[in-house]
């Protein structure tokens, strides 16, 4: 079984930790083990008000990564057994995944580590700003209640175009979107993007969305 904590595509909801006691242990009865993707797990960490460990304790192997919101320039951690890790560095080295002199690397995923978990609350703040600011917009559909994390979901079947095309007049402005879906984009929120940006993006919205309906 795989779990993934936060869940990209669901906005960056979280599992609680007995949630996730509660998975493992129906998963162990039936012999089954449970790997958490954990690529945000440090959010959902600072969500919860709780510490990572808490939330990995009873899977059996755990990812996660330090070039989201811990902002390093690349790199990600797998952790499990001796037997397990193992094993992983074999398929790795089939799959030509191995890397030389990765000290440098390592070095900033140490920083990552070490100062990023601590203001990943600022992340989430922005995020549920960006939500609010978005939500008065009409013709966006968005939740900022159910904003958790840092991703922000945004329901656009009403704006009359589809995720490509608000992206790509959203891009000429200079503002970046993910596509979930031809009705949804996806925001989030990291080191690199200030408060005074969150207002640029919502006004940004703004602009783009009435020029379209302008032109119609």
């Amino acid at each position: 079984i795989s779990l993934e904590n936060t869940h990209n595509m669901a906005g960056g909801t979280v599992y609680s930790p007995e949630q996730i006691d509660d998975i493992c242990d129906h998963a162990h009865e039936a012999g089954l083990p449970v790997h958490l993707d954990g690529a945000r797990i440090f959010n959902a960490a600072v969500a919860l008000g709780t510490d990572v460990a808490r939330l990995c304790r009873p899977c059996d192997s755990v990812m996660f990564c330090l070039s989201k919101g811990l902002a390093a320039p690349v790199g990600s951690m797998l952790l499990g057994s001796a037997e397990f890790i193992e094993r992983a560095r074999s398929i790795r080295k089939m799959l030509g995944g191995g890397m030389r002199q990765a000290g440098i690397l390592a070095a900033a995923g140490l920083i990552a580590l070490e100062k990023m978990p601590g203001r990943l609350s600022e992340d989430h703040e922005n995020a549920r700003l960006l939500a609010g600011l978005l939500s008065e917009i009409p013709v966006l559909d968005v939740e900022p209640r159910k904003v958790a994390t840092n991703i922000v979901i945004v329901r656009i079947s009403r704006t009359g175009m589809d995720s490509g095309a608000l992206g790509g007049l959203l891009k000429g402005q200079g503002l970046l979107v993910g596509t979930v879906d031809p009705q949804t984009i996806r925001l989030l929120t990291h080191l690199d993007v200030s408060r005074d940006q969150i207002h640029e993006a919502a006004q940004t919205f703004k602009h783009v969305l009435e020029n379209a309906v302008m032109r119609r």
